[in-house]
């Protein structure tokens, strides 16, 4: 049991804003009281529920692709040993102990792998054993699966259904995934998607089907979380009206657009980008359907990795750097490829304005989710440093002389004034993100809440109190001081599992037969062996 009496209490999803509140935990969860317990006495202290990344890059083989190239990523940065923790590397790809280590040295306790091919789900599970601290989960790649497209191509909505919580029951996975659907299809023949009605190349089906049927099929099985949608021509100059057609595509049905920052381009294609912020957000703030996070770049050193393989060959192609693709049988690929973002680069400066447009031209906060899109934009360890851009306006104009100005000039950002509260920072770091997830136990302080809290010293410099929490508490144990671990435990692993109809499993059984170098029966993952901590999310009902 624990009490944590005195503090400034943000907890925006039962509308507390700012008021001196205790918080009582026993058994792992939010209870009314407790008496004889240990107690932290938070006075002159902030106080919120743990914080909730819905869209990060933490584990699968694309990431640990990344790991074995960029070994001067983990020259450049190692993790020391403790007597309680296990040693690591690597800022913009650590390694699976350095990363649960840092999300929970940070105040956050939640994240989820936004793009893992149902295939190689064992081998996220495995990593996400070793991922300490944290709960965690992943969204599965759908986008450019064949099997789908041939479903849609002929019309078999019912089964696509049944094959889409198949796949989720299959892979213990949380969402439906997209990533310019079809157009990784399409390279592995070095050809790609440039609009939604393109045709892709033997299967007869289009990428806007793709999100029609895929987001359909989402809402009917009642999945907390909506489909999650990488757009097509992910950083191409004019991508917005791509972007915007994907939207309107979603025709009312919920829809989560991921780091919607490098979609948001005006231009043409081959030139210099313009941000188009203005007239996305507009529909964003009169469709509540949509939601989005942000993917925001910060500049420096860091790691691309994506499924989607062309856009990682472009990046290769630009930058002169290496690179690699992978092609994952039947279901999807991925390119990684080190970048580096400079200060004084006219499309750098414009992708680092556009993300933070989106934050100050949205109106709703809870339709908004703080990304980095981890490590594409910047390391998640970089949060902080976007929490203190968002709330002081002066340090903002600041940032702004340093950029390229001619290219910051050309946005709206030099006039856009807004300044972040901490409620709305604790909207967008955590009640928002686990609302727009689905995950009613999480985001949040009230009884029968997950006892996820983060603790700050208050600081007129929000990156430093956002940096190191004064406590951080995982299911009610007290895992963080003054930035250090000081117990070490593991996270449960968020799955769902939607019903279907079993007579769809004949049919999935003869593909796998025809198709895939895997045997049907070694496809799914074993709940028993592979989810040492699982924990079902329900549909919704």
């Amino acid at each position: 049991m624990l009490k944590i009496v005195n503090g400034q209490v943000y907890d925006p999803a039962n509308d507390i804003d700012g008021e001196v509140r205790d918080i009582c935990i026993d058994k792992g969860r939010i209870v009314d009281s407790v008496d004889n317990c240990r107690t932290i006495d938070a006075s002159g202290m902030i106080v919120m529920p743990g914080g909730v990344d819905m869209h990060a890059h933490i584990a699968g083989p694309k990431v640990n692709t990344a790991r074995k190239m960029r070994p001067e990523d983990h020259r450049l940065d190692p993790v020391p040993r403790t007597s309680l923790t296990r040693s690591g590397v690597g800022k913009t790809v650590p390694s699976t102990f350095a990363t649960g280590y840092r999300y929970a040295a940070m105040g956050y306790t939640t994240a989820f792998d936004a793009a893992v091919p149902p295939i190689a789900a064992r081998h996220a599970h495995e990593e996400f054993s070793d991922i300490p601290v944290i709960d965690k989960g992943f969204f599965v790649l759908m986008g450019n699966n064949e099997y789908i497209m041939q479903q849609i191509a002929a019309g078999e909505s019912e089964r696509l259904r049944d094959y889409v919580a198949w796949l989720l029951q299959a892979t213990k996975g949380y969402a439906v995934k997209m990533v310019n659907p079809g157009g990784v299809e399409l390279w592995k023949s070095l050809s790609n998607t440039h609009g939604l009605d393109e045709e892709v190349t033997g299967f007869g089906v289009t990428p806007r089907q793709i999100v029609e049927s895929l987001s359909e099929a989402s809402m009917n099985l009642r999945l907390p979380h909506p489909v999650h949608i990488h757009c097509n021509n992910l950083g191409i100059a004019g991508n917005w009206e791509t972007t915007l057609e994907t939207m309107k595509a979603l025709d009312g049905r919920r829809g989560h657009m991921a780091h919607i920052q490098f979609h948001s381009y005006g231009g043409e294609p081959g030139g210099l980008f313009v941000s188009r912020v203005a007239e996305l957000a507009g529909y964003v703030n009169t469709h509540p359907n949509i939601t989005v996070d942000i993917g925001q770049i910060l500049f420096g050193d860091t790691t691309s990795m994506t499924g989607d393989g062309p856009l990682g060959y472009l990046l290769h192609q630009v930058t002169g750097r290496k690179w690699v693709n992978v092609d994952v049988e039947n279901e999807a690929g991925c390119g990684i490829v080190p970048i580096e973002y400079k200060d004084r680069s006219h499309m750098h400066t414009t992708q680092w304005a556009v993300g933070l447009e989106w934050y100050l031209m949205v109106n709703d906060p809870w339709r908004i989710a703080l990304s980095t899109d981890h490590p594409n934009g910047a390391s998640f360890v970089a949060y902080p440093q976007v929490i203190r851009l968002l709330m002081d306006r002066e340090y903002r104009r600041e940032a702004i002389k340093k950029v390229n100005p001619k290219a910051v000039a050309k946005t709206a950002l030099p006039d856009l004034d807004r300044e972040y509260s901490l409620y709305e920072i604790a909207i967008i770091t955590r009640a928002a993100p686990a609302r727009i997830l689905g995950l009613k136990h999480k985001g949040h302080l009230g009884v029968g809440a997950d006892a996820d809290v983060t603790i700050y010293e208050k600081c007129d410099d929000q990156e430093k109190m956002f940096s190191v929490p004064r406590y951080v508490v995982k299911e009610g144990e007290v895992i963080v001081e003054d930035g250090s671990i000081r117990r070490e435990t593991f996270g449960k692993t968020l799955y769902v599992l939607p019903g279907y109809d079993m007579a769809v499993e004949k049919d999935i059984r003869e593909y796998f037969r025809k198709y895939y170098t895997i045997e049907f029966e070694n496809y799914p993952v074993q709940l028993e062996h592979y989810l040492p901590r699982p924990r079902e999310v329900k549909v919704l009902n």
